[in-house]
């Protein structure tokens, strides 16, 4: 099939397609036009990467469990190299939402300590 029927069958748009295969996520073969051609085996391969994405994997990630993946949500198979990878990026995503709430703590005090002083600055020229 045709890139622009694999964007149709998957919801994926072409852009991206291209971008996954730029990636080495997905393999397309080249017609004697030129255009890529994909086997009924991209469709799983998409809908993958597109479940992968979802769990916060970059493409680097995903390049590297892709060749772990079984079905479509898809389920990994545990090798050692694939756990070390997935439990590093859950330490990235980890120290990820630390910062945020450190952040977001900082910036509700700041929100606070302004409405205080707010009001007692109105309060003094009312």
């Amino acid at each position: 099939m045709k890139i622009g029927e694999l964007s149709h069958r998957t919801g994926v748009n072409a852009h991206q397609l291209r971008y996954y295969e730029a990636q080495g996520l997905l393999e397309a073969s080249r017609g004697t036009n030129g255009y890529r051609e994909y086997d009924e085996t991209a469709l799983l391969r998409v809908k993958q990467i597109r479940h992968l994405l979802a769990a916060g994997l970059s493409s680097e990630d995903i390049a590297y469990l892709l060749p772990c993946a079984i079905g479509e949500e898809p389920e990994l198979i545990g090798c050692p190299e694939l756990i070390a990878a997935m439990r590093e990026r859950l330490t990235r995503l980890d120290e990820q939402l630390a910062k945020i709430t450190r952040s977001r703590t900082a910036l509700a005090g700041y929100i606070e300590a302004a409405e205080q002083s707010g009001k007692k600055t109105y309060e003094l020229f009312a």
